[in-house]
């Protein structure tokens, strides 16, 4: 049963999604499912940072404003326990200054909203074709 479910998490594997407008959350994890991918979705950043299973995760995809934790809080506080993935931020508020703050944080790349799917998939796509392909 661990060998057959092992072999599900490869074949799929989990990315976080963090975004709180219900619309673009369902579209986006719908869009990632499409590609293979396991997608966990969340609507705020304290039940994401509290999921146990958050590490398992491949790759983050999170908003920058949120009403509880912002994006740039949130990927900090997974660093702090030992989340070494890739992370995606989203935002429909870029600036140089954000984008400076993001880097700084960990985020390997700020796309800005509204998303050009295409280009969402091929950043997701990009930044875990190593640890996709390291897994099977």
């Amino acid at each position: 049963m661990d060998v057959a479910k092992g072999a599900l998490q490869a074949a799929r594997p989990k990315i976080l999604l963090l975004e709180d407008d219900s619309g673009v959350r369902r579209s986006l994890q719908l869009l990632l499912q499409a590609q293979g991918f396991d997608v966990r979705a969340y609507a705020a950043g304290a039940p994401l940072l509290s999921d146990e299973s958050a590490d398992e995760a491949v790759c983050l995809i999170a908003d920058y404003r949120m009403e509880d934790l912002d994006g740039i809080a949130v990927l900090l506080r997974l660093r702090a326990k030992n989340w070494a993935g890739p992370a995606i931020l989203i935002t429909a508020f870029s600036s140089q200054d954000l984008r400076e703050r993001a880097t700084s944080a960990g985020y390997a790349v700020v796309l800005e909203k509204p998303l050009r799917q295409h280009a969402l998939v091929e950043t997701v796509s990009r930044l875990t074709a190593h640890r996709r392909s390291s897994e099977t």
